[in-house]
Parts: C-alpha cells; structure tokens; sequence
C-alpha cells in the first residue's frame, strides 16, 4: 500500500501565507496531526520512507513512520511560488488568476516542471514497492500531481481541486 501524506500544520500555514520553499517547521498543531496519523496507522510497517527536503515534511514523516531513516528527493519539494513566498495565500491567488500573470515576473515554477519532477519521482520510486507500504510525504502543491499520477487528469482539468489539507492521507494499492 502507498500513504501520501501533506505535512502537518505550520504557522505560516495557519496564517495563510504561502510557505513554498522556505524551510517553515511544524507548530504544536502539526506535530499532533502527525501523531494521530501515526496512531491510525500504528499497524502498518512501513518498507520504505521518502519526504521532501523541507524540515516540516522530514519531521511528518519521522513522526508518522517512528523512524529516522526518511529518505530524502528534493523532487518531492514544495513548488517553487518565487516571489509569492511570504505573501498571503488569498493575494497570490488574485494575481495567479489575472489575465495578465506572467509566471516568469514573479519567478514561479511552472507547472510543467511540477509534473516533470514529481512523476518522476514516482516512475523511479513506486515501482519497486509493489506489495510493500511505502509513506511518501510532501507538500500541498506537489501532493495535486501524486494524486494526478496516481488517479489521472480531472475531466474539468482543475488540478487545484485535488490539494490535500494539512496531514491528510490518501492511499494506494499498487
């Protein structure tokens, strides 16, 4: 079984501010959810562990698996919103969605190289866990192209629908 986690709660997150790349740990509220998750999944056995680079995920994932042997792909980091980072969530949402946003003046990621890194990612990585319970946890921007990977384009195309909150799992029997 596969477990596709988002990283549990921040302040930044808490104050709507998008995070990014900035490497933002978890507050008191995170580290619970990642110990309920760890409770719900107190029976599983995980065979492999892989987190993004960022503190806040690393520190999900050890405290989910109980184990600090996560492995570590900066494939699996956080989008990079460039010059969004910091900024509420709500005003990036605005400008992102005008007309006139040229992703290139506020040096974002494309959503291209979102897909490209993450499906390949799990191109390399899923398949040697067939039969086995790999954790994989990531960020909300990266999580949406998991789930594409894993469950195909939306037939409206608004990936931004498939954002996971903070701690929520999906899982997967490949």
């Amino acid at each position: 079984m596969i477990y596709v986690v988002r990283h549990g709660q921040t302040d930044w997150n808490k104050e709507g501010k998008v995070q990014s790349r900035a490497d933002i740990p978890l507050n008191e509220t995170g580290r619970e959810q990642a110990r309920e998750i760890r409770e719900q999944l107190k029976n599983v056995l995980f065979d492999g562990v892989y987190s993004s680079e960022l503190c806040r995920a690393i520190e999900t994932a050890e405290i989910i698996s109980g184990s600090k042997n996560v492995i570590r792909d900066e494939r699996l980091s956080e989008v990079d919103n460039g010059k969004f980072e910091g900024v509420e969530v709500s005003k990036m949402v605005r400008i992102r969605l005008s007309p006139d946003f040229d992703p290139a003046e506020y040096g974002t990621e494309s959503r291209e190289s979102i897909r490209e890194r993450v499906f390949s990612f799990l191109d390399e990585i899923v398949p040697g866990y067939i039969g086995k319970n790999l954790l994989i946890v990531s960020h909300a921007g990266t999580c949406k192209y998991v789930r594409l990977w894993f469950e195909g384009e939306p037939e409206d195309g608004n990936i931004d629908k498939l954002m996971l909150k903070n701690c929520q799992v999906l899982t997967y029997d490949r």
